[in-house]
């Protein structure tokens, strides 16, 4: 098309929904992919969103693009493998969608963003990269709200260092620290030992969360994502999938 920029072969077979972008590039390296009738082994090799593209001899077509909602149960690693051996939520999405479509073939599909194991609660899947970046995307604030129980009840000085932000140590020594906050904390419930909060960040940093709380001296027991930017955790049960639509 006239005026149309070309882009890494890699990223196109992972636009048409064909598999991610880091296992186009493996397949593009081991010379499984052909473009215009040619083996090709770069997978920035520039191509046309029109472009013939063969893996193994098989026409890459662009995909019907899905889009799911999983609450992810504790202990599940957000992985596609694990070299521990451990449940990965990509076996759970596989496990779901067979019980929900079982004459359809399992999507090529990953997770939109990350839960550490411990976490749980709200996980979006798709196969649309462009969905998926569009939501990763911190300049456009997509905001993701969790329900955290934490030993002991943070003060309202806490909770308001919390939204003002602060500097936290690094995880790995010898790393600079990084500066947190968020963009909402708040008290939703609370018991004898223990409360609950309500925290919403605009950010993706690694157990942000967690490092704020430790480093006020509070211990995270539980922490559910139970909203990403319109997508709602609702009434799924852990460790089920339900469709959802693209209201980006």
């Amino acid at each position: 098309m006239p005026g149309e920029k070309p882009h890494g072969v890699a990223r196109v077979i992972s636009k048409r929904g064909f598999c991610s972008r880091s296992i186009a590039e493996n397949l593009v390296r081991e010379g499984r992919v052909s473009l215009r009738g040619k083996i090709v082994r770069d997978p920035e090799t520039p191509t046309f969103e029109s472009d013939e593209i063969l893996v193994d001899g098989v026409p890459v077509t662009a995909s019907e693009f899905v889009y799911f909602a999983m609450n992810k149960p504790r202990g599940i690693v957000t992985t596609a493998s694990d070299e521990k051996g451990r449940k990965t939520v990509m076996d759970l999405f596989r496990e779901q969608y067979a019980k929900m479509f079982p004459s359809k073939p399992i999507p090529h599909i990953s997770p939109v963003g990350r839960l550490d194991a411990a976490s749980e609660g709200l996980l979006l899947f798709t196969n649309d990269t462009q969905w998926a970046d569009a939501l990763l995307q911190t300049r456009d604030r997509h905001l993701k709200i969790y329900r955290v129980q934490v030993a002991g009840k943070p003060s309202d000085d806490d909770l308001a260092k919390m939204e003002k932000g602060f500097n936290v140590p690094p995880r790995v020594f010898g790393e600079k620290e990084e500066f947190m906050h968020a963009e909402r904390a708040v008290l939703h419930s609370e018991g004898e030992k223990n409360c609950w909060l309500e925290i919403t960040l605009s950010e993706g940093k690694n157990r942000e969360i967690r490092r704020m709380l430790a480093h006020l001296g509070y211990e995270v027991m539980r922490l559910v994502r139970i909203q990403f930017d319109k997508y709602t955790l609702g009434d799924l049960k852990p460790g089920e999938l339900r469709a959802v639509r693209n209201e980006l």
